[in-house]
């Protein structure tokens, strides 16, 4: 079976798309560039030289009260001076932090002109380090995967790019977070798939499957969600967010689509998975009927479907360790912790999530098996 491009061509085309999308995607207002908290202000980074915790109230190992901090100034319009900086402890383990002398911290400088009224030290400064890492992991994809790694790295910007830039602002602005979710994973859907085929019918087959398995994962969301009686304010700082001044979005549409975004690149992964099995099986026995590429997609699906659930399972329960231990040391019954909402949640996540996995498999076997295969001897079942 021949590509409807040749390799090469398909690699160019992809990577011109995708440097084309991102370049757009970046230009996009997001339309909450200019918030209000930070108008008249600077923000820089600054190093740490001097400290001063005598108004820091300590409690056990909660701490409370200010840090004040001489910190060196090292961008922006007041690079190089010295200012005074504020470290506000509110007695949270989770968001206080502490400084020491050669800290660099990323400050929020209040300012007139060039007169500064103060500075807030927002958290330790760790871009700098974030992009190291970014960059080593961007390297050691493309020297290993070569091609199909560069093109794995358009994805990963895209993927973030059309989150941020449109995902999050069209939730903010009050759109149906179920409708919205599903067109943006459905682009982001065809448009990774894309990148791995390029102009193929292995594509329209992966694609297809997936987005079935989405769909599926949808409704089943949307229906348990109700049963279980979930509300979206589970999500961590869904409170926070209403209480910044929006009170009209629907949280619970916001849960519910955050379950079928959230299984929709295991979903990607298996139907890929699938569709290129069945691919090597039809250039190797170009004669294969379609219901004999199906069956051999169905059974690739079987042995991916055990590590794919479970690999589910430990993605939305990895961040929960803390909690299970916290039910253990006090002893809670198990049929407690399974009946909190919190729990239930997760469980919904999961097993909703690897549902959709479920029906991915049959659903990609049968899309890859009609597109790849030749459809002559499609009655006729070997």
């Amino acid at each position: 079976m021949n590509l409807i491009f040749s390799k090469k061509k398909n690699t160019l085309l992809t990577t011109i798309f995708g440097i084309f999308l991102i370049a757009i995607l970046m230009v996009i207002p997001t339309g909450y560039e200019d918030a209000l908290i930070y108008q008249g202000t600077e923000r820089a980074t600054g190093k740490v030289i001097e400290v001063d915790n005598s108004m820091i109230k300590t409690s056990g190992l909660v701490q409370s009260g200010e840090q004040k901090c001489i910190l060196l100034v090292q961008n922006g319009i007041f690079k190089g001076e010295k200012i005074e900086g504020v470290n506000f402890l509110g007695g949270s383990l989770e968001k206080d932090k502490i400084y020491k002398i050669g800290d660099r911290a990323l400050v929020t400088i209040s300012c007139d002109g060039d007169v500064i009224k103060s500075a807030i030290m927002s958290d330790h400064y760790r871009l700098d380090k974030e992009m190291i890492l970014l960059a080593v992991f961007a390297v050691f994809l493309v020297a290993f995967a070569g091609r199909n790694g560069f093109q794995a790295i358009l994805s990963f910007c895209i993927t973030i790019l059309m989150i941020w830039k449109i995902m999050v602002p069209l939730y903010l602005k009050g759109y149906s977070p179920v409708w919205v979710g599903i067109v943006i994973t459905a682009l982001l859907t065809g448009i990774i798939i894309f990148f791995v085929y390029g102009v193929d019918k292995r594509t329209i087959a992966a694609s297809s499957g997936a987005l079935l398995g989405i769909a599926t994962t949808c409704i089943l969301g949307i229906l348990f969600t109700d049963l279980f009686k979930i509300h979206g304010a589970i999500m961590p700082n869904a409170e926070s967010l209403l209480y910044s001044g929006y009170q009209h979005l629907d949280l619970t549409s916001i849960f519910m689509s955050s379950i079928f975004v959230g299984a929709s690149g295991a979903m990607m992964d298996l139907s890929v998975d699938i569709t290129s099995a069945i691919y090597e099986v039809v250039e190797k026995r170009p004669d294969i009927s379609s219901v004999q590429a199906i069956k051999s997609g169905m059974n690739v699906g079987k042995a991916a479907m055990g590590t794919m659930t479970t690999t589910l399972l430990l993605a939305y329960s990895g961040g929960y360790i803390s909690l299970l231990m916290v039910f253990m040391a006090q002893g809670t019954p198990i049929d407690h912790i399974l009946n909190y909402k919190y729990v239930a949640s997760e469980i919904l996540d999961t097993v909703v999530g690897s549902f959709g996995l479920i029906t991915v498999a049959p659903f990609t076997a049968i899309t890859a098996g009609v597109l790849l295969a030749k459809n002559k001897n499609m009655l006729h079942n070997n």
